[in-house]
């Protein structure tokens, strides 16, 4: 496995379409900030977000933190989040940086939680991991989650979604970018000797939506961001389709149920 290899070539494969990502993908729920300040024992803490692309998991700690630093590669995306946290009541004690996860530039034990949402899988566990032992305080708590693909809608539009989602990732792609497994992150941190504590647990959230967002949430998975860049169309890949059955079944926004998948590890 080559280090920093995982995020640099994630930066390309997600080059362009932020403004998808930003419009379809869910915001961090505030129960997780509860979560990790109880678990650091500090209740305004100094918190980096790895991968942390349009801010969406960025935004959460407002009137929470300290100071949060969000670490994006993505120039795209990286701008989309400093307008995001521009925007915010106490906008001065968050900052956008261009790094990687696997070298942040950050000095020694510098904050008390780091998040990766919806990212870790990108990241070269080899180098990361101990990238992030380095920056957290004795105690510090590392949070690495994501979100159960596609959120509970309805009966015959989840399974809709599911099948255009296999027919998708069956079909070959030039894009070969590593990733890790992300049923794995919780062994990964264990094995890596470098937290006294590890286990993973669940969050649940709501929001609403339509079938545009639906639509825009699966078009914001890099897989099929890959294959529309590569000329693939939105008919052959069963996005009208999935169109016409979320239209037919669900019309105006109504209510989708996450599942958040958490893995904490405490320094």
């Amino acid at each position: 496995m080559a280090s920093l290899g995982f995020m640099v070539d994630s930066v390309s494969r997600f080059f362009g379409f932020a403004d998808t990502y930003d419009l379809a993908r869910p915001s961090t729920p505030a129960e997780l900030v509860d979560l990790l300040t109880q678990w650091a024992r500090v209740a305004e803490p100094d918190v980096v977000d790895l991968g942390a692309g349009t801010g969406l998991s960025t935004v959460v700690w407002s009137g929470r933190v300290r100071h949060a630093l969000a670490v994006e590669p993505s120039a795209d995306m990286r701008a989309l989040a400093k307008q995001r946290l521009a925007q915010l009541p106490d906008k001065d004690v968050f900052k956008v940086i261009d790094a990687t996860a696997e070298a942040t530039g950050l000095p020694d034990e510098c904050v008390d939680v780091i998040t990766a949402s919806q990212a870790m899988h990108w990241f070269d566990p080899a180098t990361v991991l101990p990238e992030i032992a380095r920056l957290l305080r004795p105690g510090g708590v590392f949070a690495a989650y994501d979100v159960d693909w596609p959120p509970a809608i309805e009966a015959k539009v989840d399974a809709a979604y599911e099948e255009v989602d296999r027919r998708i990732r069956a079909l070959p792609q030039e894009d070969d970018t590593p990733r890790a497994n992300k049923s794995g992150h919780l062994g990964r941190m264990i094995e890596s000797g470098l937290f006294s504590f590890a286990r993973e647990m669940c969050l649940h959230a709501t929001e609403s939506g339509d079938a545009d967002r639906l639509l825009a949430l699966l078009r914001s998975q890099s897989h099929v961001a890959a294959l529309l860049r590569e000329g693939r169309t939105e008919d052959e890949l069963g996005l009208t389709a999935l169109r016409e059955i979320a239209t037919a079944r669900i019309g105006e926004p109504v209510t989708w149920w996450w599942t958040y998948r958490i893995r904490v590890a405490v320094k």
